[in-house]
């Protein structure tokens, strides 16, 4: 069992990695299983007609468009969360399936309030930011200070204290994996308080932008003073680069006020469409319902929980019923510390042996090309035999990750097999917590060819002859 807090520094990382490990099947030996795995080709192509080309064609882009539309951003802790949550049972049970169930959580509310940055030297100008999540707040008058430009924690621990105490530490990482950059997000004002420094800014962990900041996560290390902390754009993080680089001085007079309540009730949102043989056995399909502060949330996650919902209400449809149940998972207040996927895994626990594979979309919805999956080499071997079966929508890839997914790591850390969605996501952070994440990011024949294959996996694995292994 891993720490919640060495699994949440490590769930951070987990998107992005600088080189895929790709699968090699050559030595696996599956014997008949091959054949009846073969045998699953014809529903495989009626799931992808039906959801491609025939009556579901733009279901799943339409009911995302409608949900973010109407709801917009949905923050841990909000009434629109909870309203967001109502909606989606209620659009679950007009298709048909009531095995619906809430599980009640205690969440944070972390409320933005004002949020400035001046700069004061060597010239004036506004600068563009977002307060990182549960971030401190300023004084009414704000916080004025210069600053200290490092580019990696390395350098910032080679600067003598007394050089860095009362100053304002901006780290200026070049993005290169999301992994490998976004620990500047997560642990940087901690890093920086210790070194005494009054707040600390971000470069946004992105490789690409238009003048927009990307909010995040971040957490305080224990026994340091909480200092405020934001990401600021690339373009004002180069500027001042620019201006440190040449030896002038910068000074920044920075304001941000929040609210904080622990105390906040939301859910997550359990729908089972019912095995034939094994009910008590499970296939979980997954994406998280909130979303930060910024945008519409429609990347991250509503893609990824539509194309979960998208699973049981298509199977349905067809009135195709596997041999274990087939559980889509709604997670509440993934945003700010996987918080209803502990949840669930602590309430749970007596039945994890029950969950014979565990799947999430939380890394974009765009064209599928495989899995990314947790397990052993014969579970491997098994589920890229499935994934043979796509090859005719390019879908077939599995890369080998040992913590795919952000919500299901608490799972697959135990040793339950489990996979995230592999997609096209090259401009996913592009995007990424920032108030671009809109509409416009979704494409409808992509989120079909995701929904479809979402949905034909989940039933392959839950109506197969065998568990997937341990």
């Amino acid at each position: 069992m891993f720490s919640k807090s060495l699994l949440f520094i490590a769930l951070l990382i987990y998107q992005t990695k600088c080189e895929l490990k790709i699968f090699d099947p050559k030595s696996c030996e599956l014997g008949t299983l091959v054949k009846e795995i073969e045998s699953y080709d014809g529903v495989v192509k009626k799931i992808l007609d039906y959801t491609v080309s025939g009556p579901f064609k733009g279901k799943t882009y339409d009911e995302l468009a409608k949900f973010v539309d109407k709801f917009g951003a949905r923050p841990s802790g909000t009434d629109v969360l909870e309203k967001s949550i109502d909606y989606m049972i209620e659009l679950t049970k007009k298709e048909g399936l009531n095995d619906v169930i809430t599980e009640e959580v205690k969440v944070p509310l972390w409320e933005r309030g004002e949020e400035k940055i001046t700069m004061l030297e060597p010239r004036e100008k506004d600068i563009a930011l977002l307060g990182l999540g549960k971030s401190a707040t300023t004084p009414p008058e704000g916080l004025t200070g210069e600053v200290v430009v490092v580019r990696n924690f390395e350098e910032l621990e080679g600067i003598s204290e007394d050089k860095i105490k009362g100053k304002i530490v901006l780290y200026v990482p070049v993005f290169t994996a999301y992994g490998e950059t976004v620990t500047y997000r997560s642990q940087g004002a901690s890093k920086a308080s210790a070194k005494g420094a009054i707040a600390s800014l971000v470069r946004s962990i992105t490789p690409y932008s238009l003048y927009t900041p990307h909010t995040g996560s971040q957490t305080y290390a224990d026994g340091v003073v909480p200092i405020p902390t934001a990401a600021i754009t690339l373009e004002d993080a180069d500027l001042i680069t620019r201006m440190y680089d040449k030896g002038e001085k910068v000074v920044l007079n920075i304001k941000m006020s929040s609210k904080l309540d622990e105390n906040k009730i939301s859910r997550n949102t359990l729908i089972d469409l019912k095995g034939s043989e094994y009910p008590e056995k499970l296939v979980i399909v997954s994406g998280h319902i909130d979303s930060w502060d910024v945008g519409q949330g429609a990347m991250d996650d509503g893609g990824g929980m539509f194309v979960s919902w998208a699973a049981p209400v298509i199977l349905k449809r067809l009135h195709l019923t596997p041999k274990r149940t087939v559980r889509a998972i709604f997670w509440t207040a993934e945003e700010l510390g996987l918080i209803g996927a502990y949840a669930y895994e602590k309430a749970h626990r007596n039945e994890s042996d029950n969950i014979n594979f565990i799947m999430e979309s939380d890394e974009g919805t765009f064209a599928p090309l495989g899995l990314a999956v947790s397990g052993t080499q014969k579970a491997r071997c098994i589920i890229a035999e499935i994934l043979k079966l796509f090859k005719s929508i390019n879908a077939s890839t599995l890369v080998e990750e040992n913590s795919p997914g952000s919500d299901i790591a608490i799972f697959t850390g135990n040793g339950i097999p489990g996979a995230s969605l592999h997609n096209d996501n090259g401009k996913y952070f592009w995007f990424h917590h920032t108030e671009a994440d809109t509409m416009n990011v979704e494409n409808p024949d992509e989120l079909d060819l995701g929904a479809a294959f979402w949905t034909a996996v989940a039933y392959i694995i839950a109506d197969l002859s065998i568990d997937i292994p341990r």
